[in-house]
């Protein structure tokens, strides 16, 4: 009866074990916010709100991810309990395509995306049968048109996501050359020009203010957002990770940090 009396003890003591450790590993677990991020400006903003939520009893975890399909895949199977990389446009094409249960919380900064070359000094100068290459999602493809157009290069239907399909006059017979965005940087020596997404052109050591030769209008949309799930958007730590985000701090490291070539958006 003793010894039965002993391990029934025993064993009650390693289920009492189990439990606080499982309880204490959830604990932990719910004060960590793992965020899917592009490498320049995201995850340096990030890095600038860590202290913040520290105060909060939070533990930022940063994932570097230059990539536009896993950020997203991520916050949505709960690898990731947010993403900043995406701006609404791309967002809203991601969840019609995918089907995505995804929403977001803030505009924190734009982007503006710009025209380089290292073959003329000015978009006047692109010649007849010039390349030009573009982002082949669809929002950024878009926004690479818009611009092409707004430059005199093309002419364009209107609407929001066209594609090349919907260039109605193109008089220099430019070659729309479409690639993953990540990628247009590294090719910039073999077009004649290249439409670049900004966090891309940082990432490339290129200044969006000295370096592009037009910018595109600061009265753009395409505001980059913190993306969650709908199920966790009203969660404490999305909320306090929101708050981190939208600060006087923030505002004033994008101001001094960039110089202009990223804007807030709050």
């Amino acid at each position: 009866m003793k010894l039965k009396k002993i391990v029934t003890l025993a064993l009650t003591s390693v289920v009492a074990l189990s439990i606080v450790g499982c309880s204490s590993s959830a604990a932990d677990e719910d004060k960590t916010i793992k965020v899917g991020a592009s490498s320049t400006p995201h995850a340096e903003i990030l890095e600038t709100i860590k202290p913040k939520l520290e105060e909060e009893g939070y533990k930022l975890e940063i994932k570097v991810m230059d990539d536009y399909v896993l950020p997203n895949t991520g916050v949505a199977d709960g690898s990731l309990d947010a993403n900043f990389f995406q701006h609404v446009p791309f967002l809203e094409q991601t969840i019609e395509e995918r089907k995505l249960d995804l929403t977001y919380t803030a505009k924190v900064h734009l982007e503006p995306i710009g025209f380089y070359s290292e073959k003329v000094k000015s978009i006047e100068e692109i010649k007849d049968g010039a390349k030009i290459a573009i982002p082949n999602d669809v929002t950024n493809g878009a926004r690479a048109l818009k611009l092409l157009a707004d430059n005199g290069l093309i002419e364009i239907k209107d609407g929001e996501n066209i594609t090349v399909k919907d260039i109605t006059s193109n008089p220099k017979n430019i070659e729309i050359i479409e690639m993953n965005a990540e990628m247009i940087a590294s090719t910039l020596s073999d077009v004649d020009g290249a439409v670049i997404n900004t966090n891309y052109a940082l990432s490339a050591k290129l200044n969006p203010k000295k370096d592009a030769l037009v910018l595109e209008s600061t009265d753009s949309p395409y505001s980059n957002i913190l993306a969650c799930r709908e199920d966790n958007k009203d969660s404490d730590k999305i909320k306090a990770l929101t708050k981190a985000l939208t600060s006087d701090e923030v505002r004033t490291f994008i101001e001094e940090k960039y110089e202009g070539s990223i804007l807030p958006s709050f």
